[in-house]
């Protein structure tokens, strides 16, 4: 891998269906071969990144006990705000240096799901700032419509129903993730995100033009992900590589903390289906002398373990 391929969402949704298949084969390859991919030309309005960027600066930029009053400690399903430290995705390395604000679907209290699975389903812990929720909301129903495009397209490169993907997505456990990577302290803390794959099937991030993304390519090398005006980067998650028998990859990526003075926003987009959906190894994915590598797994089972190895207040005595 030497470079991010570049997929164009116009041509993964144009009425030319040779346009379409072209895309889609390109998108096909990437899963394959680098696990990441920009995608330009999205149906998100720019007016809903620049609410979405202005208001991550100005919930951050919140006295710090405003904050801890939505900590995520204390959410039973994992929703609220994240002090620098928190999480430690990289499970030999040092704390991440970032802080952080979670948010989902909000599921009322009564709701079956809340009550079966009460570590992944439940309400958000918003910000008072009614403008910043507003925000926040508007930029994840974008992303979402997005996320349901790029699966459906992975479906038909995989020679399934073009549905196969996003008929899991009923009562999803989809996480619009906002991120601040302060400036590293004096002494030495380039570490804003450990090395990691992420957990889901797929990610969206908006980023800043700030930089510090790196991919780890085939060679073991990190590889900048420059960021690029107008576009999202796209990743592949560990449930769609044990749903696609591996043959979609799941990338090791990690952040390097900005330099003195310089502060880092981004927007991970974090697609999860239904908790109960059972990812079980793809026919199309498999052959006699390629068996299936993985037994299968209820999604939310699985995002939910690594959410207990990397968040330290979720460990148990």
């Amino acid at each position: 891998m030497n470079s991010i391929p570049l997929i164009d969402f116009l041509h993964l949704k144009s009425n030319d269906l040779d346009i379409q298949n072209h895309a889609i084969q390109k998108l096909d390859r990437a899963c394959r071969e680098v696990g990441f991919f920009y995608l330009v030309n999205t149906s998100i309005e720019k007016s809903e990144v620049n609410g979405l960027m202005s208001s991550a600066k100005a919930f951050f930029a919140l006295p710090q006990s405003e904050k801890e009053a939505i900590d995520i400690k204390h959410s039973s399903n994992h929703r609220g705000y994240g002090k620098i430290g928190e999480e430690q995705l990289n499970e030999v390395n040092q704390a991440d240096w970032k802080e952080t604000f979670d948010m989902a679907l909000d599921f009322p209290a009564d709701h079956p799901l809340v009550k079966k699975y009460p570590g992944m389903y439940g309400a958000n812990q918003y910000p008072q700032q009614s403008d910043i929720v507003e925000a926040l909301q508007a930029y994840y129903v974008s992303a979402f419509e997005v996320s349901q495009v790029v699966l459906s397209s992975m479906a038909q490169a995989l020679n399934l129903e073009a549905n196969f993907f996003t008929r899991c997505f009923k009562d999803h456990v989809t996480v619009l993730r906002m991120i601040h990577y302060p400036p590293r302290p004096e002494v030495d803390h380039s570490n804003g995100a450990g090395a990691h794959t992420d957990y889901g099937c797929i990610t969206l991030l908006l980023q800043d033009d700030i930089g510090g993304l790196q991919v780890k390519n085939v060679k073991g090398e990190w590889v900048d992900a420059t960021p690029m005006k107008e576009s999202l980067i796209v990743n592949i998650g560990d449930l769609m590589q044990r749903w696609t028998n591996d043959e979609y990859v799941s990338t090791a990526h990690r952040v390097i903390s900005p330099e003195s003075g310089v502060h880092r926003y981004s927007f991970p987009f974090f697609v999860e289906p239904d908790y109960e959906t059972n990812v079980e190894c793809i026919d199309s994915c498999r052959t006699e002398n390629n068996p299936a590598k993985y037994d299968p797994i209820l999604s939310g089972d699985w995002i939910q373990s690594r959410f207990d190895a990397t968040y330290a207040y979720r460990e148990t005595e």
